[in-house]
């Protein structure tokens, strides 16, 4: 399982949210590429990096923080945030970042998905993010009445085969991830499942590890010190992305 430590930015600073609410925000550093730096001396070769004014607001605030990490930081960035457009999700992956997360796009324009990860084979993967089960879109902020588990298990057949699940109320609670719905979506053929939310031990890691998930993304459980970045790599192993 491939482990993917988490930035979110805002105002170009490093900040966690907690259940996605922005008016949560703790701040964790003004240097994006001093902590993507720690990161990659801890054994990183992954960075899974948001743009939160972007997943609200729209736009690409944080475009050029992105911009440097991806070509600066030696880390394989998958990025979501901002990629609403084909515009924007080209500017992306022409700046160097590997993968982008398509979320809020892939709910309302899922032709336009189709076509990016036909045009980008394996660059593109949707960010699911569910409370009680719906999916949730403009920075988790509109709950649809999408099933979430109906959805990803139509993704393949739009040509998406990795999914980025994070269950919201699990998200910057430091309660561990749920556990449960990873195993529901581990039986969707095709897909690459990466579990993001609430990872915040080493039981969670060794859990999702034995799951079989494709990665799993820590985030604010990294800043307070309670998971040790290169062990988790080391409980995770290898497997190529």
């Amino acid at each position: 399982m491939l482990i993917f430590p988490a930035i979110d930015l805002r105002n170009g600073q490093v900040v966690r949210l907690t259940e996605g609410d922005y008016d949560q925000m703790t701040v964790y550093g003004s240097d994006p590429m001093a902590v993507a730096a720690s990161f990659r001396e801890a054994g990183a070769e992954y960075l899974h990096v948001v743009d939160l004014d972007a997943a609200r607001d729209g736009g690409q605030k944080n475009f050029s923080v992105i911009e440097k990490l991806a070509s600066e930081s030696g880390l394989m960035l998958e990025v979501g945030g901002g990629a609403r457009s084909e515009e924007s999700a080209r500017r992306y992956l022409d700046a160097g970042v590997k993968r982008i997360i398509l979320g809020t796009l892939a709910v309302e324009n899922p032709s336009l998905m189709e076509m990016l990860a036909a045009s980008y084979p394996g660059q593109i993967a949707a960010g699911v993010d569910a409370r009680d089960g719906k999916v949730a879109i403009h920075g988790w902020r509109t709950i649809t009445d999408i099933d979430a588990f109906s959805f990803v298990n139509n993704l393949p057949n739009q040509g998406v085969n990795t999914v980025i699940y994070t269950d919201i109320a699990r998200d910057g609670r430091m309660m561990g991830p749920n556990l449960s719905a990873y195993e529901r979506l581990k039986e969707i053929d095709r897909m690459q499942i990466v579990a993001s939310g609430g990872v915040s031990s080493e039981k969670d890691i060794q859990a999702l590890t034995q799951m079989d998930m494709y990665a799993a993304i820590i985030g604010r459980a990294l800043y307070t010190g309670a998971v040790d970045l290169r062990k988790a790599i080391a409980m995770g192993g290898k497997k190529n992305s």
